[in-house]
């Protein structure tokens, strides 16, 4: 499997490509699950798909064609984020992997960071699964920190992946040993 970004002009030549993308999918794990296409309009126009602190490509696989977006966000901060949406019609076929595997490649090729970090929500499994298969490590787990539209908050999880890990197929876990305290009332 290859799999190749390719960069996005969301306000030109991708707008309409994008809005049909954004508007034909349901992303149940994304704060906003169905955006409409005045909602997706909105959001180019103000740069949310390409400003200094963000950019966004289309995910290009060598057999399947176009299969979703990525867009690398706060790109003016030390530790770059990203966003991830697949095609419904892709998911479910294990191509999250290799996705999220060259999007890290892309960061460390290009860009002078040296964590790459992304969150999801708890009930996620698949991509949580991803981070995993992909050599990122869980950082946090942020109790009720993702907001549900109409529903309880669930926990936000985060993952990142350290530049000498991806240079060497290495893990550097967290030390989730805390220090101790005595707790007297």
């Amino acid at each position: 499997m290859n799999i190749s970004l390719t960069r996005m002009d969301p306000a030109g030549s991708d707008r309409e490509a994008l809005m049909s993308f954004m508007t034909a999918n349901e992303f149940p794990f994304h704060m906003r699950p169905r955006p409409s296409a005045s909602q997706v309009a909105s959001s180019i126009e103000d740069g949310s798909f390409d400003d200094e602190d963000t950019t966004t490509y289309w995910i290009e696989h060598s057999e399947l064609g176009r299969i979703g977006t990525l867009a690398l966000e706060d790109l003016t901060d030390p530790t770059p984020l990203f966003d991830l949406r697949l095609d419904s019609k892709f998911r479910g076929r294990g191509l999250g992997t290799g996705v999220l595997r060259a999007a890290t490649d892309h960061v460390f090729k290009t860009m002078d960071v040296n964590r790459f970090e992304g969150q999801t929500r708890e009930d996620n499994i698949a991509m949580r699964a991803v981070f995993l298969k992909s050599g990122w490590v869980k950082e946090a787990h942020y109790r009720e920190g993702w907001p549900v539209d109409g529903g309880t908050p669930v926990a936000s999880v985060a993952y990142a992946i350290l530049r000498r890990d991806w240079e060497n197929g290495t893990l550097t876990p967290v030390p989730w040993d805390d220090f101790t305290i005595d707790r007297a009332p």
